[in-house]
């Protein structure tokens, strides 16, 4: 575990250092406190920190509060080392962000265990920071092909459409829809059926571009958000996927299976809402199925 030691001593730097590689730590030293927070600042900044309270330029109790102003989900555990031994400056360091303080002339055996305690806290902060990303993660993403499900993908369209009004931009949706999935699962059976979703995803992500998202909308149905800057209705991106769609392969257990997609497009107008925009782009995808399938249809 990287440690930063911040002291203007150079002496009670080299001396924590030493201390600190022989239990197993590595120590990364700071100057005064105006070094220790720009190494705090860092993306790769250790997660704990030893300060001083007294340094030139920043003090360990300033640096304390610049760190605890951050909006970072996994702030330093921070052990402040002081001379000051009265009980108000002790919870004074604490209230300025300290999580822990040890008076000077420090003992090793207690610095050792304090460290320790440090580490276990960073440790289970980072665990829990990992568990609601992955939580974060499952309820927005659907479990089977991984990308966004309804939810997560309504809510990627809301924030569209409001920064479209805002900016006076273009948005287009497209309702994509497998044709004739139900034959895919009665003569393959559901897992080639969900091997299918799965690549069909894969060719959606790799034929639109960068700055758009797709996202299962339901069942075999998927909702493609294709925002635009430049005030064009960006018909060829549907086109494109069409194509893409119907000229790939997709791999399963049962060998390649080739589908063809049904879509319905729509352009945000004027007086649309979120809901006017899907219903004009649900209708679209009707009459493309209506038409025959395997076609894209624009909203009128």
């Amino acid at each position: 575990m990287r440690i930063l030691v911040a002291d203007d001593s150079r002496t009670s730097r080299m001396i924590l250092s030493a201390v600190l590689k022989n239990w197993g730590f590595d120590p990364v030293l700071a100057e005064d406190g105006k070094c220790a927070w720009e190494t705090l600042q860092q993306p790769d900044a250790p997660g704990l920190a030893i300060l001083d309270w007294s340094m030139p330029g920043l003090s360990g109790l300033e640096v304390c509060r610049l760190v605890r102003r951050m909006n970072i989900t996994d702030p330093p555990y921070i052990i402040m080392l002081t001379s000051k031994g009265e009980k108000e400056d002790i919870v004074f360091g604490l209230e300025a962000g300290a999580n822990d303080y040890v008076a000077k002339p420090y003992d090793n055996a207690e610095l050792h265990a304090r460290i320790k305690v440090g580490q276990r806290m960073v440790e289970m902060q980072a665990e829990m920071n990992r568990v609601k990303s992955a939580l974060s993660y499952e309820a927005s993403h659907d479990p089977l092909t991984a990308t966004m499900n309804r939810r997560a993908v309504l809510n990627v369209l809301e924030k569209e459409f409001i920064r479209s009004e805002r900016e006076s931009t273009q948005l287009t949706i497209g309702l994509l829809d497998i044709d004739h999935f139900k034959k895919i699962n009665d003569t393959f059976g559901h897992r080639v059926g969900d091997e299918v979703l799965c690549g069909l995803v894969r060719v959606i992500e790799e034929s639109i571009r960068v700055y758009d998202c797709v996202g299962r909308y339901g069942g075999e149905e998927f909702l493609v958000i294709t925002p635009s800057k430049d005030n064009v209705i960006k018909e060829e991106v549907y086109e494109r996927l069409s194509k893409a769609v119907s000229s790939a392969q997709m791999q399963t257990a049962a060998g390649p299976v080739c589908i063809t997609l049904s879509a319905g497009v729509a352009c945000r107008k004027e007086n649309d809402t979120v809901d006017s925009l899907l219903d004009a782009a649900d209708a679209a995808l009707y009459r493309a199925k209506a038409q025959g399938r395997n076609r894209t249809v624009y909203a009128q």
